[in-house]
C-alpha cells in the first residue's frame, strides 16, 4: 500500500490543478489492514485505535467495525471521537488532564482512566464522587517502568524506560494501585495497568517490553484484570515495505495470555493502522538547477505534511506523468540524477523528500506521498505563510465522500 492503490491513482489524475494539493484516504484498503491486523491477535487482545494518529470523522468510522475501542488523550478529542463513533468505548489517557476534560469524560461515560499522577487520581476521585455517584469509575494507573538495558535502543520514540514527564515510578505507583485495590478510593475500581513506553518498535521488541509489563502488573499481589501495553508498532518510511510483524506480535501476546487466564491485554495503535491509508498528492509547478542538483517545488509543503520535517526523513513518494502542457515556452524539467522535491515556504526546512531517483519529472507532473495517512495534516503548521489548505477524498470501494 505504499504506492497509490488504483482508487487513489485515478482521482489524483482526474483532480484539476487547483484542487491540488490534497489528501487521499482508501478507506477500503483501512478496513482490510485492519482486519488483518484483528486477525493477528488471540482473543484476549483488544484492539484500540489511537485517535491521535488520524482523527478524521472517515478514518474513525472506517475502523469502527474493526477496532474494540479508541484512545483519546484531550478534552477536544474525546468530544470529537464521541461525536463521530456514537456509543464506542473510550479510554482517556495523556498527561495534563484538566478538571473540566474530567468532568466531561465522567459525563460522557469514558470507559477507562489512564492515571498519570497520584494528583491526577485524587482529581478523579472527587470528580467522580460528585459527577458519577451512581458508578465505579474504572481506572488503571499508567507506570513508566524501567526495562533492560538496549531494549528501546531502537526506539523512535520514548515516553517511559528513562525520565520523562508521562506516568508515575513504580515506586510511586505501586502505593496507589494497593489503594485502589484496598477501596481507599470508593467510587473508583482498580482495573489493571497501563504503559506504555515507546514508539517505533520491531514486534520482538515490544514483546519484551509487553512481558516486562505484565510480568510487573501481575507480581503485585493484587488482582488485576487488565494490561494495556500500549502502542509503538514500527512505520518504517525509509523503507515503506518493510512491515510490522504482527503475525508474530500475536503469537507472543497469545503466549503472555495463556500463561494467565482471566487477563486480557489492551494495545493502543495509531500510525501502525492508517500511515499506509492514506497519501498526500500535489503538482510539481516548477523544475531548477542549483549548484549542481536539481530541485523541483511542488504545491503544498511541510505546512500540510509536516511529517518529514519532524522526523528527519524523506517521505517516499511516486511520480505520476502528466503528459500535456499549456503553455508556449519548454517545460522545464529534470533528466537526469536524483530530484529534491521541495514545498512553496521561504524556508530551506520546507523539504519533503530529498534526492529522489527518478528518470524524469517535470513541471506539471503529479506526485504522490505515501504513508501520510497518520500524523501528517493534524500535526502541520497549517496557517504558515497563509497558502491554501488542501483537499480531502475519502475513497471507499471506488466511491468517495469528500
Amino acid at each position: 500500500m505504499t504506492r497509490p492503490t488504483p482508487a487513489v491513482r485515478e482521482r489524483v489524475l482526474s483532480l484539476p490543478s487547483p484542487e491540488l494539493p490534497a489528501y487521499l484516504y482508501d478507506l477500503a484498503a483501512l478496513r482490510t489492514h485492519t482486519a488483518e491486523i484483528r486477525a493477528a491477535l488471540p482473543g484476549r487482545v483488544e484492539l484500540y485505535y489511537a485517535a491521535k494518529a488520524n482523527p478524521e470523522p472517515e478514518i474513525l468510522a472506517a475502523l469502527e467495525s474493526c477496532v474494540d475501542g479508541y484512545e483519546v488523550a484531550s478534552g477536544g478529542e474525546l468530544a470529537h471521537v464521541a461525536k463521530a463513533v456514537p456509543g464506542r468505548p473510550l479510554a482517556f489517557g495523556g498527561p495534563g488532564k484538566t478538571p473540566d476534560e474530567v468532568t466531561a469524560a465522567l459525563e460522557l461515560g469514558v470507559e477507562r482512566f489512564h492515571v498519570e499522577s497520584e494528583h491526577e487520581l485524587r482529581v478523579l476521585a472527587e470528580l467522580a464522587r460528585r459527577v458519577a455517584p451512581q458508578r465505579r469509575v474504572a481506572v488503571l494507573p499508567r507506570v513508566n517502568l524501567p526495562v533492560p538495558d538496549g531494549s528501546l535502543a531502537g526506539s523512535s520514540l520514548a515516553m517511559g524506560g528513562r525520565p520523562t514527564p508521562f506516568g508515575m515510578d513504580p515506586a510511586r505507583a505501586e502505593p496507589v494501585i494497593r489503594a485502589l485495590a484496598d477501596g481507599t478510593y470508593p467510587q473508583l475500581e482498580l482495573r489493571g495497568v497501563h504503559a506504555h513506553l515507546a514508539s517505533g518498535l520491531g514486534a520482538a521488541e515490544l514483546l519484551g517490553v509487553a512481558g516486562t509489563v505484565v510480568g510487573w502488573a501481575t507480581g503485585l499481589g493484587v488482582p488485576v484484570a487488565e494490561v494495556n501495553v500500549g502502542g509503538g508498532m514500527s512505520v518504517d518510511y525509509t523503507d515503506p515495505e518493510r512491515r510490522f510483524d504482527w503475525a508474530a506480535y500475536g503469537e507472543g501476546l497469545a503466549r503472555l495470555t495463556e500463561a494467565r487466564p482471566g487477563l486480557t491485554l489492551r494495545i493502543e495503535p495509531g500510525r501502525a493502522l492508517t500511515a499506509y491509508c492514506g497519501w498526500y498528492a500535489t503538482e510539481v509547478l516548477d523544475v531548477k538547477h542549483s549548484h549542481g542538483e536539481e530541485f523541483a517545488v511542488v504545491r503544498g509543503g511541510t505546512h500540510h505534511l509536516r511529517t518529514p520535517a519532524t522526523k528527519g526523513h524523506d517521505q517516499p513518494c511516486s511520480v505520476l506523468p502528466v503528459d500535456t502542457w499549456p503553455h508556449r515556452w519548454p517545460r522545464p524539467a529534470a533528466k537526469s540524477g536524483p530530484v529534491t522535491l521541495a514545498g512553496q515556504l521561504c524556508t530551506p526546512k520546507d523539504v519533503l523528500a530529498r534526492r529522489v531517483p527518478v528518470p524524469e519529472l517535470r513541471a506539471g507532473d503529479r506526485v504522490v506521498f505515501s504513508l501520510a495517512g497518520a500524523y501528517a495534516w493534524n500535526i502541520s503548521h497549517h496557517d504558515f505563510l497563509m497558502h491554501p489548505g488542501p483537499g480531502f477524498h475519502f475513497l471507499d470501494d471506488d466511491t468517495q465522500a469528500s
